[in-house]
């Protein structure tokens, strides 16, 4: 197996800022994108962190991604928002339209809220975390417009994204509740850091190029492509074909299609509902059945080799108080890739390793 680097997460974000600051972004940006990627890491969602830079600093040198973009104001209809995220890096974009949607939930009680055309949004569940940082439910929709990479249930090959789902529930005094999950068994990034690990991945989550069951990796990764497949058979394909219809076309965006105008980027359109459960006179009620329900829940029996039955949002964080710990590892392969990235935009391997300790 190649080699593991274990990195702490400060000198990790000051490596990943200085890099998206020589692409061209300013220090509050930079700063931004930097946390957010780490932070997808030290949760143990490694195909949402750092591994995305090369991406981006390809993305951003072709064009399909704008560095130093804000969120626009299609339309402003109080508790209706339409937004176009500007082909702006998805870790600032995400956070202004958040940002406006949580403000006029506060306002009205509820907020609608339309983003297309956001580079890379990242962890979905961070927008969620920021609704119930400040007491707000929050749904989310999202596409993907890259190249096609799920299969529908029953078919051979990509018609879709990963395309998330995601749903925040604030719990007084104690962590959220957040669900986050892409619609397909696992999500591309996680074929990537497989690929790059030189594992397999699990039966009966991708398809070969011709179709055919495959454990490995590359079928996601390098030509000829396969696909992934949905969790949950027609369920999962079910949910992804409506992630596709709100988070693209609802939230007034583009749908999956055949290809993409050949510049490397990940676009996300994302169409989110918030609400203010004080503005509906039931957050009373839900905090307390809220914490009726989960004890009850999580006192159901564990499975052999189980601790406890865990909540939404659980696994996040025990593995982020473990990486926190001990550090956050990063395979060979992929380091190699950031190398390579930090040195398109002027950045050299000494330097960057002194940057990342």
């Amino acid at each position: 197996m190649p080699e593991t680097h274990i990195f702490k997460s400060d000198p990790l974000i000051a490596a990943v800022r200085a890099i998206v600051a020589a692409g061209g972004s300013s220090e509050l940006e930079a700063g931004l994108v930097a946390t957010n990627l780490v932070e997808a890491n030290l949760r143990g969602h490694d195909s949402h962190g750092i591994g995305m830079v090369p991406r981006y600093i390809d993305s951003l040198q072709e064009g399909g991604l704008i560095a130093n973009e804000h969120v626009g104001i299609v339309l402003d209809g109080g508790a209706l928002l339409t937004l176009d995220g500007r082909r702006g890096y998805g870790q600032v974009i995400g956070r202004e339209a958040m940002a406006l949607g949580i403000e006029r939930a506060q306002r009205h009680g509820v907020c609608v809220v339309g983003l297309a055309h956001a580079h890379h949004l990242g962890r979905i569940g961070h927008w969620a975390e920021q609704c119930t940082a400040q007491g707000l439910v929050s749904i989310h929709f999202v596409n993907v417009l890259a190249r096609p990479i799920v299969a529908p249930f029953g078919g051979r090959d990509a018609r879709f994204g990963t395309n998330p789902f995601c749903v925040g529930i604030p719990r007084p005094g104690a962590a959220p509740i957040v669900l986050d999950f892409a619609t397909s068994k696992i999500a591309q990034g996680k074929t990537r850091v497989a690929y790059n690990k030189g594992l397999p991945v699990e039966p009966n989550t991708i398809i070969d190029n011709l179709g055919n069951p495959t454990t490995d990796p590359r079928y996601t990764v390098i030509d000829p492509v396969g696909a992934l497949l949905t969790f949950g058979e027609h369920k999962g394909s079910g949910l992804a074909l409506v992630c596709e219809l709100l988070g693209g076309a609802l939230a007034g965006g583009a749908t999956a299609q055949p290809a993409v105008d050949g510049r490397r980027q990940v676009l996300n359109s994302m169409f989110s509902i918030l609400v203010d459960p004080h503005k509906l006179g039931t957050a009373e009620n839900l905090a307390a059945e809220m914490e009726r329900f989960v004890a009850w829940y999580a006192a159901s029996p564990p499975l052999a080799g189980l601790d406890h039955v865990q909540v939404a949002g659980e696994p996040e964080r025990l593995r982020k108080a473990e990486r926190l710990a001990h550090g956050i590892p990063v395979d060979a392969v992929t380091w190699s890739e950031i190398i390579g990235a930090a040195q398109k935009v002027g950045i050299g391997p000494t330097e960057l390793a002194r940057l990342a300790g």
